[in-house]
């Protein structure tokens, strides 16, 4: 990952080296960011819209960003942000018996699984087994293993990406690892990945 803004003057430039600045210290997370906000909106017409607004909102509050400070981790933090507000708002849409909250954090649909981002294949060693049971994970456990194992993002970028305490984030992440590997024991046995007890 390269970081290009590295000066504060970058941020003070005119409008179109503003611009051209944050496209390119923002343009490379692109992936990444669709890859995760398809994991926790549901669909990739979802991600692609939250993708959207996340760079708009990033955009917006460039001003902001201190140079020399993990710009994947500051991308995160607003696209999480997104998601929980759209979430939210579903969720107090959804009062109503004949309607049904379009967006849940959740895996994606059957027919989106494996595109982990637009036009990108799924992550090496992504099967569907495993987007499976990555889906299947409870919300915050989920968050936390994307963005920290996945993401690579330190425990305190996820925190401040999360809006919860680091130990929160190691307890969820903690969680979410155990689930993980009892929903895929048997597949890493049945496919060879691991040795069973009777092998």
């Amino acid at each position: 990952m390269v970081s290009v803004v590295t000066r504060s003057s970058d941020l003070d430039s005119p409008r179109e080296d503003r611009r051209v600045a944050f496209e390119r210290l923002a343009m490379p997370h692109a992936r990444a960011l669709h890859r995760t906000a398809q994991r926790l909106a549901g669909s990739v017409e979802d991600a692609s819209d939250v993708v959207q607004d996340t760079f708009l909102r990033a955009y917006r509050t460039f001003d902001s960003f201190r140079a020399g400070t993990n710009e994947k981790a500051w991308l995160f933090t607003i696209l999480y942000s997104i998601v929980s507000n759209r979430w939210q708002a579903s969720r107090r849409a959804g009062g109503s018996r004949h309607r049904r909250p379009r967006w849940s954090l959740r895996g994606p649909r059957a027919r989106d699984v494996g595109e982990w981002g637009t036009g990108a294949a799924p992550a090496a060693g992504a099967t569907p087994e495993i987007l499976k049971a990555l889906d299947a994970l409870p919300e915050p456990c989920r968050a936390a293993v994307l963005l920290i194992d996945v993401e690579e993002l330190t425990y305190e970028e996820a925190s401040t990406a999360l809006a919860c305490p680091v130990g929160t984030v190691r307890s969820r992440l903690a969680c979410g690892r155990r689930l993980l590997c009892a929903a895929l024991t048997e597949y890493a046995v049945r496919t060879r990945v691991v040795r069973g007890p009777s092998s």
